[in-house]
């Protein structure tokens, strides 16, 4: 999508982003002659229906170097400025936990605390997501916890494709390494970035998925429960089955 003011896509997809939540797998665009500033580039009027698919990409598959540690890793891309994000952040997050985890958590990005930090989750939501894992018998020290994004956007907005197809290969090298027996993906940006969906994060939970092979289950962001506590109970429902398909593993 192209246009003469580079916002305009990330607008719609911002406007349209609580509809994805909401259920809708298709948008009407639509132009109307009443419009002056459209009629001086001469635009008819019409009227199109898009896939939401077409507005969320998935991540591109890039091919990318191997590395014998996450140290090694962390080392070699802590300085990455392939985005504009790497000119707006801070701290580059990398990600923390154990580097053999048997549970993998990924967010969409840092967010104000964790960019200061570099750390991922150290927030209010980060402190509610170190509840969680006790409630499951489980610790930040024992589990890996990483974003989509290793920068923080802007004002906390959502992800851009651009921003996470560049990304992106970093995840999936964390994600080799590591090689965790489950994966656990916080929230819809995380989720749909994962499993290259535009399904909306409620038909996506209460089931199980895979990544490259990897058994993923999908619950809702800290952040989200923060504002929203009823979904708390939902959560709950979510890492129980988390936490019995790893004893199952085990």
């Amino acid at each position: 999508m192209k246009d003469n003011n580079g916002s305009l896509s990330d607008l719609i997809r911002r406007a349209l982003a609580s509809q994805i939540d909401l259920g809708l797998g298709e948008a009407i665009v639509g132009r109307t002659r009443s419009s002056a500033a459209e009629m001086s580039f001469g635009q008819p009027q019409v009227s199109k229906v898009v896939s939401v698919v077409d507005l969320f990409d998935k991540p591109a598959a890039q091919s990318a170097p191997q590395f014998p540690s996450l140290t090694a890793h962390r080392e070699a891309v802590c300085n990455c400025q392939l985005c504009p994000l790497g000119q707006t952040r801070n701290k580059f997050v990398y990600g923390v936990g154990h580097d053999r985890a048997e549970v993998m958590f990924i967010g969409e990005a840092p967010g104000a605390e964790e960019d200061r930090l570099g750390e991922p989750f150290v927030g209010r939501a980060g402190q509610l997501l170190d509840k969680i894992l006790a409630a499951i018998q489980l610790s930040r020290q024992q589990v890996y916890i990483a974003n989509i994004l290793k920068c923080r956007p802007p004002g906390n907005r959502d992800p851009i494709p651009d921003e996470m197809n560049k990304c992106f290969p970093y995840l999936k090298e964390q994600i080799r390494i590591i090689r965790p027996k489950i994966i656990c993906a916080l929230g819809r940006v995380a989720a749909q970035a994962l499993l290259g969906t535009s399904t909306p994060l409620g038909k996506l939970r209460k089931r199980w998925h895979e990544y490259e092979g990897v058994p993923m289950i999908i619950t809702y962001h800290p952040a989200a429960l923060l504002r929203f506590p009823a979904y708390k109970k939902d959560t709950w429902e979510d890492v129980q089955m988390l936490r019995a398909r790893l004893d199952e593993l085990k």
